[in-house]
């Protein structure tokens, strides 16, 4: 096979047709560029859905996985290995929480969250009918108790039954949750900033009110950090912006750059009143390759001062867009938190980010009418200049 036709043709033939793709092979990526297989440069705002975080090809984050390749790959979770130690502690470090479970994957991480949260609820009254409280609009995932916390009907109809005792409420809205809570409430579990459902951040007054719900009446806060974590926001997590720590929180995408990787955490006394031997496992969570990604990851996050670029580079991204809405009528509004961002169009976007593509630019949407800004968290404001001018071209 010698043209991107070809091998588009070969891959209908033999993958599953769970996604609509664009028509492109992408083959190597460089920086904020990916590059197709005939050598098209694209720049990229979507970083593998808030992935690369770190750009591609960097020199350090490559050095350190081909040098874990040569030592051991895997042992199982009967074994210790000091990456996923190393890792543990790094990840205590950066997010303040006391325990961790590593997983493969954000659904994953979410699974554990529901497992510990209703084993939390079960050690104190021996009961099994705990409820849980989601948000509308929200995404977790797309294995059986993710997708059954996630506040989308269209995702879940053809999969019932769900997992029971869900119930969901509207994000920002307190007086939707106060209305969902009852005594067999154990959980309150949503996105610190939606992503899927259109990039609504949480805003400080929900936050802080949810969070004195759940100390009064002992339910536990989680937090999905999935997609809003590992800097993002401009915070290590998005959380961290707003002082209200969560009982249990989610984070993966970034968490390993490209490897794929997830975690739950939680403090210490969700830790010792939960999960226990024989209740929850993982044959890969935490090898020695998944482990060594998340090590330098940490440690090129800190070298490298991501935070410090995405405090920096965020405001102009915000100020270029919302100069791009003021010109443009069928923009409605932006709205987002550091370099996850959302442009509201009043009407579907996705010709606008066909047309992005076939002009060097990689953009993705969130829901039809929306276009979502996830790019590696290493752009620069000439990056977001670029981005600019192309977008601007497709949109007029």
């Amino acid at each position: 096979m010698e043209n991107m036709k070809e091998y588009i043709e070969e891959a209908e033939k033999a993958l599953l047709h769970t996604y609509n793709r664009y028509q492109v092979v992408l083959d190597k990526g460089d920086g904020v560029y990916l590059y197709d297989i005939e050598g098209k440069k694209y720049l990229d705002f979507c970083a593998g859905i808030a992935v690369f975080a770190l750009g591609y090809n960097n020199k350090k984050y490559n050095d350190a996985l081909k040098t874990q390749i040569d030592k051991l790959l895997h042992t199982s979770n009967y074994y210790y290995n000091v990456p996923a130690i190393e890792a543990a502690k790094k990840m205590k470090k950066v997010s303040g929480m006391d325990r961790i479970f590593f997983t493969n994957s954000g659904a994953e991480a979410i699974e554990g969250a529901i497992k510990a949260a209703r084993k939390y609820a079960y050690l104190k009254d021996g009961s099994t009918d705990h409820e849980i409280i989601a948000m509308e609009h929200s995404f977790h995932g797309r294995t059986m108790g993710a997708l059954s916390v996630t506040g989308n009907p269209k995702y879940r109809e053809a999969f019932q039954p769900m997992i029971g005792n869900i119930r969901f409420a509207q994000m920002n809205d307190f007086e939707s949750v106060l209305a969902n809570v009852t005594d067999k409430t154990c959980a309150i579990l949503f996105e610190t900033v939606q992503g899927e459902g259109g990039i609504y951040p949480a805003t400080c007054e929900f936050m802080e009110k949810v969070k004195a719900l759940c100390e009064e009446r002992d339910i536990l806060l989680i937090l999905d950090e999935i997609q809003c974590g590992m800097g993002r926001t401009g915070t290590m997590f998005a959380w961290q912006k707003y002082g209200i720590k969560p009982d249990i929180m989610t984070t993966a995408k970034a968490l390993g750059c490209g490897v794929p990787v997830g975690a739950f955490m939680m403090t210490e006394k969700v830790g010792q009143n939960s999960l226990t031997s024989g209740d929850h496992g993982t044959t890969y969570g935490g090898n020695p390759f998944a482990a060594a990604a998340i090590n330098a990851v940490i440690d090129l996050f800190e070298e490298n001062h991501v935070l410090d670029n995405v405090n920096e580079v965020a405001p102009y991204l915000e100020k270029k867009l919302d100069e791009l809405a003021a010109k443009h009528d069928c923009i409605v509004t932006r709205r987002g938190a550091g370099l996850m961002q959302g442009l509201v169009f009043n009407k579907p976007v996705g010709e606008i980010i066909s047309k992005a593509l076939e002009n060097g630019l990689i953009l993705i949407n969130a829901g039809t009418d929306i276009i979502r800004f996830v790019p590696p968290l290493v752009i620069t404001k000439e990056n977001v200049d670029e981005m600019i001018t192309i977008l601007e071209k497709c949109i007029a």
